[in-house]
């Protein structure tokens, strides 16, 4: 199972625009987005090329392969305009080759308590992971009992100086960098 994750695009078209082309490029089974996919919420500054139409647009070209939750910045509106469901707290995903779990959730609601997430981690057990966004700062080590955390970083709005995406594949996690901020 090959799996492109992105959180925090934040409306952000030039780099949504990468994103799909790291997505045809990497021909992923499924896109996994952990939220905050529009609005660049009221913390953030407006991203230069802000333009959720367009974000809109390419994301729905995308739905046979999305599954998404909700982050902190998304409302009912998101989900008018978006085709595939995105107003879920988390989703879990079962990697059939590993046998491992993989629990996603944007990081507000659940989350490791790094970087200014959640300190909330649901029950899983060892040798799962946990997979968050929400701080847009890359994360991809163990956690308490034996979880994996992994935070692909920020698409659109990058704390951590890159604009970025995660993949899973083969049981393991690695980040890709889309360009510099």
């Amino acid at each position: 199972m090959k799996l492109v994750i992105a959180s925090d695009i934040h409306g952000a078209a030039q780099w949504c625009e990468r994103l799909m082309d790291a997505v045809e490029q990497e021909r992923p089974d499924c896109v996994v987005l952990l939220g905050d996919l529009l609005y660049h919420g009221p913390r953030n500054d407006l991203p230069a090329d802000y333009a959720p139409k367009r974000v809109i647009e390419m994301l729905n070209a995308l739905t046979p392969q999305v599954i998404a939750v909700r982050g902190n910045c998304e409302a009912e509106v998101d989900q008018m305009v978006l085709d595939f469901a995105c107003m879920t707290t988390n989703n879990t995903l079962l990697d059939p080759a590993t046998g491992k779990t993989l629990f996603c959730s944007h990081g507000h609601v659940y989350g490791p308590g790094l970087h200014g997430s959640a300190n909330n981690l649901p029950k899983l057990a060892a040798g799962s992971a946990f997979i968050y966004g929400h701080t847009h700062v890359k994360v991809s080590q163990e956690g308490p009992g034996g979880l994996w955390l992994f935070n692909p970083g920020s698409v659109g709005i990058p704390k951590d100086g890159s604009h970025s995406y995660g993949i899973y594949e083969d049981g393991h996690f690695e980040h890709h960098i889309l360009g510099d901020a």
